[in-house]
């Protein structure tokens, strides 16, 4: 992510956006994801926040690497022990490095013409056997929220569409509504995809 606006927004709400989430265990999703990786797993966490799920899956017992373009985010996130690097979308360019990502609610602050780019490089950065979590908004269309932030949103099959064209094969789908920051209530999609094993 590299819009200024939604950058500027999320370091002066940083406080509050880690109140929101702070007394919250692991969720079903985030269960999920765990019990999806091999014990021990290299994990990136792309677009991390306050590093509430990178410091819970560290406590599951695996290595994990948290990105994250808001400086205030990194600076709370390593507060609870994370290896939180500022980073973009663009900064990932490792190649079958972890054995999950977990993007969750962060690449749908990403242009949509942007979205074939950072799917592909999430494809090469799993190793074989590798696991994505994406969670995005469903809809059309590209908007700022009440607050500022640009927004990217999704249907479902444009998003099937997307992660098979990257080599990613849809396991999981999960769907419901939300109360965002800016106090609206909107659709989202949670898909969860592989990477093919090889090998």
């Amino acid at each position: 992510m590299s819009d200024p606006q939604t950058l500027a927004v999320y370091g002066r709400e940083a406080e509050r956006y880690r109140a929101r989430f702070a007394d919250k265990g692991a969720d079903g999703h985030l269960r999920a994801f765990l019990d999806g990786l091999p014990d021990k797993a290299d994990v990136l966490d792309l677009g991390c926040g306050p590093g509430r799920a990178a410091s819970l899956m560290q406590k599951a017992g695996h290595r994990v690497i948290a990105y994250d373009a808001t400086p205030e985010f990194v600076v709370q996130a390593r507060e609870l022990g994370v290896d939180a690097r500022l980073a973009r979308f663009d900064d990932l360019t490792a190649q079958a490095a972890f054995d999950g990502i977990w993007a969750n609610f962060s690449l749908l602050h990403a242009p949509r013409a942007e979205m074939p780019g950072h799917l592909a490089a999430i494809a090469r950065a799993l190793r074989p056997g590798g696991l994505l979590h994406l969670g995005l908004k469903l809809g059309e269309g590209e908007e700022r929220d009440a607050l500022g932030r640009f927004y990217t949103y999704y249907t479902e099959e444009a998003l099937r569409a997307l992660l098979a064209e990257m080599g990613l094969t849809v396991t999981d789908a999960d769907y419901g509504r939300g109360e965002g920051l800016s106090g609206s209530t909107d659709p989202y999609i949670i898909l969860t995809s592989r990477r093919p094993d090889h090998g």
